[in-house]
């Protein structure tokens, strides 16, 4: 038997390596055996266990993607995982199957991040024999599990804190968006891909931003479903989630939410200018998918409400560009106090025409007039930012 050492790293691809052990000697011809005779207890045992169809605390979309044979599988490799066998069997040899099956555990199962989906992953099959033996690696010692369970526990208990009895679906996404945000930065490190980089090291990239999302949201009883792909028309690999409310379903991606980058000059130093980016809580999702493909591995429900973004809920976003109802808006933000005055446009034309003549234009200094007037001031700088895919606005004052 031999084993070749693999490593892949580009998010949710494992590769597999299957070792083939090849068993020699002669049967006695006077008790013949058939092939389930050979099979270790332990594989018998498992092809006479019921599959349980539900997990408590998880949605399992992807589970339910699958057939009854892959079903089977998914409940095998889950539990040995969760006790952190080194060696699990299972009741397949089909190479394909494995891989799928764990592509489904991993995409529904954030809170298993002892499993490195940047690990080696060993399965070896024996000749003759509809059955094979799964080793997925670990990542952490006993010690970092229970280190980083408690702060996954931390975040919660600070998360739910902020939930009262009147807050809604909705607000339960954004507190989650928001919380994220302000808890980690986006950087790469050895835990990234997965919600020990958020929780633990507060840092890491989409994947891990992705994954903390779902383990919350799920913790809270919100449906959510999370996501691999590319940027478009690239292969440059991305993650984010997919969330229910109200029986309509929405985008969510955390990691576009952060630090805003595309602030003018150097504003975005400015401690006082760090804002959250909402465009990527529950975005029109015809503009998202001209920057996101979702993996075909799996089928996706389809995302086209959008009566929760961000803008729409906060009557920031306008079909038509109006010079004066662009100045009334962002009088009326600042006379509440606003800090950011952002708002979006359903088309393109109206967008250009607003960024043409508040910015290229600087109309803004309309604005900005309007600003000194309200705190008594003779000066006043400002900075601005676009969103051109998805038509947004920013000015900071």
């Amino acid at each position: 038997m031999s084993r070749k050492r693999q490593r892949h790293r580009k998010t949710g691809k494992v590769l597999f390596v299957f070792a083939v052990l090849v068993f020699t000697g002669i049967l006695c011809m006077s008790n013949p055996k058939g092939l389930l005779d050979l099979e270790p207890e332990e594989v018998r045992s498992l092809r006479q266990k019921k599959t349980v169809q539900t997990d408590a605390g998880h949605q399992e979309y992807y589970f339910h993607l699958l057939d009854e044979e892959e079903q089977k599988i998914y409940r095998e490799m889950l539990d040995g995982i969760r006790e952190r066998q080194e060696d699990i069997y299972l009741t397949t040899a089909d190479e394909n199957l494995v891989s799928k099956v764990y592509h489904a555990v991993l995409k529904d199962h954030s809170e298993l991040f002892w499993v490195h989906n940047r690990e080696n992953v060993y399965t070896t099959s024996y000749k003759g024999n509809a059955y094979c033996c799964f080793s997925p690696g670990y990542t952490y010692t006993e010690a970092e599990i229970t280190e980083i369970a408690a702060a996954m526990e931390q975040a919660f208990t600070e998360v739910n804190g902020q939930i009262t009895e009147g807050t809604d679906t909705y607000d339960k996404v954004k507190i989650v968006y928001s919380y994220l945000i302000d808890l980690a930065e986006y950087e790469s490190s050895d835990d990234d891909q997965n919600i020990a980089g958020i929780f633990w090291k507060k840092r890491a990239v989409c994947a891990g931003y992705a994954r903390a999302v779902q383990y919350l949201l799920e913790r809270m009883d919100v449906p959510c479903i999370y996501v691999e792909g590319d940027s478009r028309d690239s292969d440059e690999g991305h993650a984010w989630d997919i969330v229910e409310i109200d029986g309509q379903y929405y985008y969510v991606d955390v990691t576009n939410g952060d630090q805003p980058g595309f602030l003018q000059g150097d504003a975005v130093q400015l401690a006082e200018h760090k804002t959250i980016i909402y465009d990527y809580l529950c975005p029109f999702p015809e503009e998202y998918e001209k920057i996101y493909t979702a993996s075909d591995e799996f089928s996706l429900p389809a995302c086209t409400a959008t009566d929760y973004n961000f803008y729409v809920l906060n009557q920031a976003c306008f079909d038509t560009y109006d010079a004066q109802e662009f100045y009334d808006f962002c009088c009326m933000r600042l006379d509440n106090g606003a800090a950011v005055i952002r708002l979006k446009y359903a088309s393109e034309e109206a967008f250009d025409a607003a960024c043409r003549q508040y910015i290229q234009e600087e109309k803004i200094q309309d604005v900005a007039g309007y600003y000194m007037s309200l705190h008594g001031l003779s000066t006043v700088q400002y900075h601005y930012g676009i969103l051109q895919n998805l038509k947004t606005l920013y000015f900071i004052f």
